[in-house]
């Protein structure tokens, strides 16, 4: 990639609640001419000029850069001034094809927030062996899903082998607790993939697919579709519920252990879910978070209802939580992992600020800086974070955004 690039990274889609959020965070860790340089960028320059103001004085010499989704040619003339885009401007299968085709087609590395594993796979078919050839690192998914996830796998697997000589066979990550609020935007991401895939059934199709975002000829094998019901979980006594990220995390999982060339083994199973509690208590409680997650998708499957919950219940495309909830949110993951011999490894992964977007934010950002800056031996394409930045990001998450990755012993 050359060097001589005007930026580092530049935030597009800046003047949005998440990407305000990035803005501040970047300004916060790296100031506005440090040793990362980047810049702010939109489509309406009012907004930009309003967000460098709410960003105080020291955001006063930011450059800031206008374009437009629906311009391929800003969006070239983008993607040529910096090393990465960071974008936050979804829903991505609306908004994020041409930025992802200007990136390639000008070596650009790029990190995003999608979780719509129908636009990601129409992205991989299309072009990663385009990304590969041009050195450009394509990464997806750089926010709360699914980063815990992609990483909390990578990590406990290089525990594991360094511990015991073996990879874990199989891997659970379940969410012992979490606070956090979600903003409009997340859900407008939801309902657009509903809304797809009730109108394109193979679309539906592919959702439904656990190895949808694999590289094609390989998205076949042992797994079946996610958790739909209350379960008990055998190897920790907990009952648990379907957890609405699986259908993300556990693809892009299964596509670095894919882009790696199956180090766990082709059997290697992945699987998530929601702690509900031990005992009768737990089941019931199990059992009423399917119950609301099914009344969810229920009611988005339908036109009627679905304006029903944009209009009346859900918060609208730029609002989110507000700063004292992002400051007291959290998340705490648990992972089992299991060897062919039995043997048990148990990790655990935190973060200190709401799932959603005080924590997001923190590994969005880490992460375009990741891409930016350090030494990574990864090849161009469309990546997952664990298999383009692998240890740098690991490292990067818990000196900078408030990450932690350990092992448990039996007792913890």
């Amino acid at each position: 990639m050359n060097e001589t690039r005007e930026f580092d990274v530049v935030v597009w889609g800046a003047t949005g609640f998440t990407g305000s959020l990035v803005a501040k965070y970047l300004l916060d860790a790296y100031g506005a001419a440090g040793s990362v340089r980047w810049a702010l960028a939109a489509r309406d320059e009012e907004k930009l000029m309003g967000l460098k103001e709410s960003l105080g004085a020291g955001a006063a010499s930011l450059a800031t850069i206008l374009a437009d989704s629906n311009d391929e040619s800003s969006l070239d003339a983008l993607a040529r001034r910096t090393r990465v885009v960071l974008t936050t401007v979804g829903p991505y299968a609306k908004y994020g094809s041409k930025l992802v085709s200007a990136c390639v087609r000008n070596a650009t590395h790029y990190c995003d927030l999608a979780g719509e594993a129908q636009w990601i796979q129409k992205m991989i078919d299309e072009h990663h062996d385009a990304a590969a050839a041009s050195g450009a690192r394509i990464v997806h998914c750089c926010g709360f899903d699914s980063v815990p996830s992609d990483m909390s796998v990578w990590y406990l697997q290089q525990q594991a082998k360094a511990r015991h000589g073996n990879y874990c066979r199989s891997i659970t990550m379940l969410v012992k607790a979490m606070k956090g609020g979600a903003s409009g935007g997340t859900f407008a991401s939801m309902l657009n993939i509903i809304r797809e895939s009730r109108a394109d059934r193979s679309i539906a199709r592919a959702l439904a697919n656990p190895y949808t975002l694999n590289p094609p000829g390989e998205r076949e094998g042992p797994e079946r579709r996610d958790q739909k019901s209350a379960e008990l979980h055998d190897a920790s006594g907990y009952w648990t519920a379907p957890f609405v990220m699986a259908g993300i995390n556990t693809r892009v999982v299964r596509r670095s252990h894919a882009l790696q060339g199956y180090p766990y083994g082709r059997e290697f199973r992945y699987h998530e879910a929601v702690v509900a509690g031990r005992g009768a208590a737990g089941r019931v409680k199990a059992n009423m978070l399917t119950a609301g997650i099914g009344a969810f998708v229920a009611a988005a499957a339908f036109d009627l209802s679905r304006s029903a919950l944009e209009r009346f219940v859900l918060p609208a495309p730029g609002e989110g939580p507000d700063e004292e909830a992002r400051e007291n949110g959290f998340f705490d993951l648990r992972t089992w992992g299991v060897l062919a011999d039995g043997t048990v490894i148990r990790g655990k992964t935190t973060g200190d600020r709401d799932p959603g977007y005080g924590s997001t934010s923190k590994m969005l950002s880490e992460c375009a800086v990741c891409l930016a800056k350090d030494e990574l031996p990864s090849p161009g394409g469309i990546l997952t974070p664990a298999v383009a930045m692998g240890d740098a990001l690991l490292s990067r998450l818990q000196q900078s955004a408030g990450l932690t990755f350990d092992v448990l012993d039996h007792s913890a």
